[in-house]
């Protein structure tokens, strides 16, 4: 379960005790069922407004971090106190995108987690805002909840928010409806989801969507609801907006690495190593490259862009951008001979590449997501 701030806090944007006793009673509850719960709860910065004479959300970094540092131990005390009304510990746990990625953090927090719950405790999960930064951030707890239901191998994800669903329009414009079940992406294509979040928390209907898609993609269906109707959602009631899962469980790595990596730069590659990365699923090699934007280091994330200007796929790339233009368009035996042994390897690896958008789309469906008429390379 994961809840925003939004569905935390009172009318001046401060933490709310009750609210949170409600939430924290509809998982007791669900506890109680013989059910596992992990629960990713935004709020700490909310929580800290208050102690801090802050009037509201701070914009700058700086002041963010600082007042996640004073709130976070003040929102697990809440929590603390609320789940001991029914006998449950909880556990804290602060993630940044780094431990959804790099294997050891990624092992790490996947056993710290089973651990927590073998122990009988209530994970409470938060971004780490008070050491991340601007590039590391997963920007918001939606795409972080995402992650985690895939990391803990969960049954289901609920989003909570502060309206009931998905809905045809905005909330409250006339005509506007419900939505209450999305089999696939397409469903919800012409929906508009530009309303922005609130002023307390950082999340809109854009990335709870980002979200979902992390979520289904991965085999793991969602339910978006309104916190008042967490209760009746997980007992299978018409609640909010019902969310497929469209593929299978993949490693949280390529999960991350399509939905939420902040790319460094761009490979632009020909016809043909479209081709070959989009159709066949390989390695993307020098040969095929023909330009390079961004300033990256080797194991950054990328995007490869096809001759069309759409990004086919993103990856990790294997060399530091100042490395990557003496390779360009050289097969492997050239490189090896010019430059010596280690330059005659690929610039992204498969393991290390995701295909998204209309790649992954015809990859799935087992169509061609290239120009059919183009040539093999790369």
């Amino acid at each position: 379960m994961k809840v925003g701030s939004s569905s935390l806090t009172d009318t001046r944007g401060r933490l709310d005790p009750v609210r949170l006793d409600a939430l924290v009673d509809v998982l007791a509850a669900r506890r109680a069922a013989g059910r596992e719960v992990v629960l990713v709860s935004s709020g700490a910065i909310a929580s800290a407004l208050g102690p801090l004479g802050l009037p509201g959300r701070p914009r700058d970094l700086a002041t963010q971090q600082a007042a996640a540092s004073v709130g976070q131990g003040l929102l697990v005390a809440h929590y603390a106190r609320s789940f001991a009304r029914h006998g449950l510990r909880v556990g804290q746990v602060l993630l940044t995108a780094e431990d959804t990625v790099r294997r050891t953090h990624h092992r790490n927090a996947s056993r710290a987690l089973e651990r927590l719950l073998a122990l009988g405790v209530v994970p409470v999960i938060n971004e780490n805002d008070a050491v991340a930064t601007q590039e590391i951030r997963f920007g918001d707890n939606d795409r972080l909840a995402a992650l985690v239901s895939h990391l803990v191998r969960a049954d289901a994800l609920l989003l909570l928010t502060d309206v009931d669903g998905l809905h045809t329009g905005p909330p409250g414009r006339p005509g506007s409806r419900r939505i209450p079940v999305v089999h696939a992406p397409e469903d919800v294509a012409g929906v508009d989801v530009s309303a922005r979040g609130s002023a307390v928390g950082t999340g809109g209907m854009v990335t709870k969507l980002d979200s979902v898609a992390i979520a289904t993609a991965s085999g793991i269906p969602v339910v978006l609801t309104a916190a008042a109707r967490a209760a009746e959602a997980l007992d299978g009631g018409d609640a909010g907006t019902w969310f497929a899962a469209t593929g299978r469980r993949a490693s949280v790595r390529l999960l991350w690495l399509a939905h939420a990596a902040r790319t460094r730069g761009r490979l632009l590659v020909d016809a043909g190593a479209a081709r070959a990365v989009g159709e066949r699923g390989t390695s993307l090699l020098p040969a095929g490259v023909t330009g390079v934007e961004g300033d990256f280091d080797a194991g950054d994330p990328v995007e490869i862009v096809g001759p069309d200007g759409v990004v086919l796929a993103r990856g990790l790339v294997a060399f530091d951008a100042a490395e990557v233009p003496a390779l360009l368009g050289r097969s492997t035996g050239e490189l090896r001979e010019a430059l010596g042994p280690g330059y005659d390897r690929e610039l992204v690896h498969r393991d290390d590449l995701v295909l998204v958008g209309r790649a992954r789309r015809a990859a799935r469906a087992g169509r061609p997501a290239a120009d059919p008429g183009a040539t093999t390379g790369g």
